[in-house]
């Protein structure tokens, strides 16, 4: 099954590609969000097991499908060859600062009080919105750079690869769009208003995800540091949001151990299908 999707991917214009790629990523995200319909409320420890489970793949995300071909690709040898990558990835965290410290938002676990960014009058549920959209653009971007990458003809990157790192953010996108959508239900809203906002955070990912082919496919000598911006920027999300978020109750364990059970999928997917 896995094969034939690979091979229909190695068969369309890579920029159609990732964007059909970030479709399914955001449809799982709407899947997830769906569950709304299904359920009154969300368990703290289920939450937190998710949210965990979303940091892993991420960090594995970073570094087989997006670090590593990213340092292979790069010439030179020794510390030369390091220097791309370490500077994509450096200029990506710094991206997602300034975003964070830009955008307005607040983090699912967070007190209203405790909202970042510049000062807005948006609403909880806007805010809570855009601070999971923050995830979503390295997400949609490495998968986009990724496509653009195998259409330049890089040595390192996949069809395989690509398509491995589509299916693992998929899967941490699942267990995102239930956590947009259950805060939101909690706040009093209908439970289709809820799913509508639920699913919406994943909408920037086919955006990403196009600008992100076109991008390397225009200009090819970009790749490495494409390839490590993404990762930093994710890296980041992962440090400043997902892990804090799984640290303010009692189920610290639970998250650790969704942890290394998304670390461990996302790293099976890309060597397998790499």
């Amino acid at each position: 099954m896995l094969n034939h999707i690979v091979a229909y991917f190695e068969s369309i214009n890579p920029v159609l590609a990732a964007f059909y790629a970030t479709v399914f990523t955001w449809g799982l995200t709407a899947l997830g969000a769906s569950l709304v319909f299904l359920f009154k409320k969300m368990n703290r420890a289920v939450l937190d097991g998710m949210l965990g489970f979303t940091g892993g793949v991420m960090v594995a995300a970073s570094f087989w499908s997006l670090l590593a071909p990213s340092i292979e690709m790069s010439k030179g040898d020794g510390f030369i060859k390091v220097i791309p990558s370490a500077i994509g990835f450096v200029l990506g965290a710094l991206f997602l600062f300034a975003l964070d410290k830009v955008l307005p938002h607040l983090h699912i676990n967070f007190k209203e009080s405790e909202k970042e960014g510049v000062k807005s009058p948006w609403h909880r549920t806007t805010l809570l919105v855009l601070a999971i959209t923050l995830h979503n653009i390295p997400e949609g971007l490495a998968v986009g750079v990724l496509f653009g990458g195998v259409a330049a003809g890089f040595e390192g990157a996949s069809i395989g690869g690509a398509v491995a790192l589509a299916i693992g953010i998929g899967l941490q996108n699942f267990p995102e769009g239930f956590a947009v959508s259950m805060p939101i239900r909690r706040q009093g809203a209908s439970r289709l208003k809820s799913f509508l906002y639920g699913q919406s955070s994943a909408l920037v990912e086919p955006i990403a995800a196009v600008i992100g082919a076109w991008a390397v496919m225009t200009f090819q000598p970009i790749l490495p540091y494409a390839l490590a911006f993404a990762a930093g920027a994710m890296i980041f999300v992962v440090v400043e949001e997902v892990i804090p978020e799984t640290q303010r109750d009692k189920y610290t364990d639970i998250a650790t151990l969704g942890f290394i059970g998304g670390f461990v999928i996302m790293m099976s997917l890309d060597v397998g299908l790499s």
